[in-house]
């Protein structure tokens, strides 16, 4: 499909400068973009790429118009960032929507509810007394256990597992391979020291605007809910453990995991390989920096920690430049001590 500057500046309202009929049909980024290709410049330090790049339209901030003449349309906008996702946004939504129906072969148990326009891939299994949502799809290879609830417009791609009684809300993206409601980590020894297992007997409950990324786990509770709360993201392969809370809007970067029954705050950044032990309560607005190990964490909201285990940022930089200058401080003190023995012994 191609579209003219006209129309996409429609969608985003922008500005065109340049030829309001000039046409598009792929995107490519700004240094790799060729004729028919949309791109965009959010990042001065790109400017000379700019002025080189071979692509047709180019979605540029308003702060950021060059003073020279370019050979391609320019759409001006406040947010380039933002007008550039919303695009690849409408363009995604263009794929989705032409899926409908159930494909074969694939199983739906007949006490199966199923909303309007949905989609069911091949090999996928929507098991007894569950229910999907209107305009949800559901890529092939999916599994639906017993009374699962899917809400409305949402996408689980290929391979998502979701247990028994879980609850999934709308607006959600759920990628590929990820586990919704496995048995969480749970056993006791006996007095021979052999494990026994407890049995996992909650569910999980992930509420509307949640996104959760490839091959990543979200445990069921051993009572009562796993809850992950309304706008959160989770990256690719992070362990949510059973009866974590994740807060709402939160973000949780790459192999980061999160112990058993511990409450992350509302607005939290979680970067990549960050651990955080059990039954702690991070609060609003916390940010743990990458590789962080946390094994306890004060109430104050708008903290950001570092290190393992870690503490307050600002003391973590000043003590990874200490760290960084032992060498040289030891072999300082070493002649410290070499200077004062002289001393005595003279």
């Amino acid at each position: 499909m191609q579209f003219t500057a006209q129309q996409i500046a429609g969608l985003i309202n922008a500005t065109v400068q340049g030829n309001p009929e000039t046409t598009v049909s792929s995107f490519n980024n700004i240094e790799a973009a060729t004729k028919g290709d949309l791109t965009f410049m959010g990042n001065a330090k790109y400017s000379e790429a700019l002025l080189q790049s071979e692509a047709s339209i180019i979605l540029i901030g308003k702060d950021m118009v060059p003073d020279q003449p370019l050979k391609a349309t320019l759409l001006v906008v406040n947010d380039a960032y933002q007008a550039f996702a919303t695009l690849l946004e409408i363009y995604q939504q263009m794929h989705v929507q032409g899926l409908k129906g159930i494909e074969e072969p694939a199983f739906v148990s007949e006490s199966a509810k199923l909303g309007e326009n949905i989609y069911i891939g091949a090999f996928s299994y929507v098991n007894n007394r569950s229910s999907v949502g209107k305009n949800t799809k559901i890529y092939p290879g999916c599994y639906l256990g017993e009374n699962v609830k899917v809400g409305e417009n949402t996408i689980l791609y290929a391979g998502v597992k979701i247990y028994h009684d879980c609850v999934i809300g709308n607006n959600v993206i759920i990628h590929a391979g990820a586990v919704i409601g496995a048995d969480g980590f749970g056993f006791v020894p006996d007095k021979s020291g052999v494990y026994k297992k407890i049995p996992q007997i909650g569910n999980v409950i992930i509420e509307d605007d949640v996104e959760i990324g490839a091959n990543t786990c979200v445990d069921r509770a051993t009572l009562n809910s796993t809850i992950i709360k309304k706008g959160t993201k989770i990256d690719n392969l992070v362990q949510l453990a059973h009866n974590v809370e994740v807060g709402e809007h939160t973000g949780i970067a790459a192999q980061a995991g999160i112990s058993g029954s511990t409450h992350i705050g509302k607005h939290n950044m979680i970067a990549g390989q960050v651990g955080i032990a059990g039954h702690l309560k991070t609060p609003d607005r916390f940010i743990a920096t990458a590789q962080s190990g946390i094994a306890k964490v004060s109430d104050k909201p708008g903290q950001m920690v570092g290190g393992s285990p870690a503490f307050a940022m600002r003391d973590h930089l000043k003590s990874s430049a200490v760290y960084r200058r032992l060498p040289e401080l030891e072999k300082r003190i070493a002649e410290l001590e070499k200077a004062l023995g002289e001393r005595k012994n003279g």
